[in-house]
């Protein structure tokens, strides 16, 4: 063997030795790029998952929010219906006090009758003052549709034009 093939050889051993180098080194760059990728792409899914998480929580908020709304309704709604319902006994009471006003009370029975009455309206006037049911007495101010609903239209010199005379 001659000079130049020892070194042919030896640089065929040193090319192979480093392709085989080369090959392991590509080897161990593939799996720590597919474990990069991997990673990249669990973080990708994390991320998704905590914006996920959070829109949950949002809407939770929301839908507890709206409930409880919806709830709040619910009572003043039902407390409206009821108390408009008891408007008219109040009315009756007042009106029972009303027409013993102005007669004799010569009659003990009479007198005790519109005591009652009187105690009773005053207890009952209580019982909605407890709700925030206050009565209002518009006589005098400027007649409001929105507010008011007329009954009749009555001359009234003393009052201004479209007030309010009487409340029934």
């Amino acid at each position: 063997m001659s000079a130049d093939e020892k070194r042919s050889e030896q640089v065929e051993e040193q090319n192979e030795a480093v392709e085989t180098e080369a090959e392991e080194v590509s080897t161990e760059a593939e799996p720590a790029t597919e474990e990069e990728s991997e990673v990249e792409s669990l973080q990708a899914k994390l991320k998704e998952a905590q914006e996920q998480s959070l829109r949950f929580q949002a809407e939770m908020q929301n839908v507890r929010r709206r409930s409880e709304i919806d709830v709040e309704k619910a009572h003043k709604f039902a407390l409206e219906k009821f108390v408009k319902e008891l408007l008219p006994v109040a009315d009756s009471l007042e009106k029972a006090v009303e027409s013993t006003e102005g007669q004799q009370e010569s009659s003990e029975v009479v007198t005790s009758i519109r005591e009652g009455v009187e105690m009773t309206l005053d207890l009952f006037k209580k019982s909605l003052a407890k709700f925030n049911v206050e009565e209002l007495n518009p006589v005098g101010e400027p007649f409001d549709p929105q507010q008011h609903e007329a009954m009749s239209m009555v001359p009234a010199p003393n009052a201004e034009p479209n007030s309010v005379v009487a409340v029934v």
